[in-house]
């Protein structure tokens, strides 16, 4: 097997780099013979995926957390253009050594990068199912941007910008500290909602897109979402004011019984495809990316049973 190892050591603010002797030594010990490769900086991951289908790779390993992984895959997408007729015929793994490692906690992969090399030599793979986003600027829709694990606008994204200036708290609390933040903003949108069977026009606080439950480490922003299932798994809600959005805040951290989407001012729903338009700008994130801070008109499509993941 031709294997190549897209390293990004600023991952988990520079822990990664700290790990790379420990991701040499669990690839060699579990046997595997492999080219690893590090970013530079944003976006080379995107890149560096995109050169390694061109040159043949038949495995591509994403060494870092949910932001190298959407790269990887959105530089592997580039190359391959995926569809349900057109599966990607790379085999996508992932060593985690993110913060949260939302994608690799909702398919019930290991954090231990010793057990994960060891089912990467057997390379089983599961078709797992892709979210596309895309958004207007400046009247002209931007290229697609491909996500494994969610996407969201309003509240959500919000607490993206506040947690990239948290620079001195570490782990899944940072972006507990951020959501109190972007909360106490209160934040509020007018949007106008279009989904296969059904549309919402009036304000909103936040919504949410999701291929899988788990985001940030800490949230079910869309606990019922299924990355198998051909479906995104959307959530809308219009919370009135701080006090509302933050009793309401624990819930979100709960995938069962009791969940934030039982409330009567929020919706969780399936469809192949949503449009939003919003009368205010919001900011847009696609696997935790900021991709606009301005966004006013957004498409989601799935792509279904795309991306083959090695999976033990």
């Amino acid at each position: 097997m031709k294997i190549i190892v897209i390293h990004n050591p600023y991952a988990n603010r520079w822990n990664s780099q700290k790990r790379l002797p420990e991701i040499h030594a669990a690839l060699k010990t579990a046997g595997l013979e492999y080219t690893l490769v590090s970013t530079q900086g944003p976006g080379h991951a995107l890149e560096l995926a995109s050169q390694a289908v061109r040159q043949g790779y038949e495995i591509i390993l994403a060494a870092g957390g949910d932001g190298t992984i959407s790269e990887v895959v959105n530089g592997i997408c580039q190359v391959v253009d995926p569809s349900p007729t057109n599966k990607i015929p790379i085999r996508f793994g992932i060593l985690p050594l993110g913060t949260a490692n939302d994608l690799v906690v909702n398919l019930g992969l290991p954090t231990d990068l010793q057990a994960t090399a060891y089912f990467l030599q057997a390379a089983k793979t599961r078709f797992i199912d892709l979210g596309t986003v895309t958004y207007k600027k400046e009247g002209i829709f931007q290229p697609l941007r491909y996500f494994d694990n969610n996407s969201a606008i309003g509240l959500e994204p919000s607490v993206t910008l506040v947690q990239q200036r948290i620079i001195w708290l570490q782990g899944t609390l940072r972006y507990l500290l951020a959501a109190l933040l972007a909360i106490s903003r209160n934040p509020q949108w007018i949007v106008h909602l279009e989904w296969e069977d059904g549309r919402y026009d009036g304000p909103c606080t936040l919504v949410t897109v999701g291929n899988t439950p788990v985001t940030g480490g800490l949230f079910y922003m869309t606990p019922h979402a299924n990355p198998a299932d051909g479906k995104l798994t959307f959530v809308y809600a219009s919370m009135n004011g701080r006090l509302a959005i933050l009793r309401l805040l624990p819930r979100a951290m709960k995938p069962g019984q009791g969940s934030y989407v039982e409330h009567p001012s929020v919706h969780e729903i399936n469809s192949s495809w949503l449009r939003i338009r919003t009368e205010q700008p919001t900011p847009l994130h696609a696997d935790g990316e900021i991709q606009s801070e301005i966004a006013q008109e957004i498409e989601y499509r799935i792509l279904e049973g795309v991306l083959p993941v090695i999976v033990p």
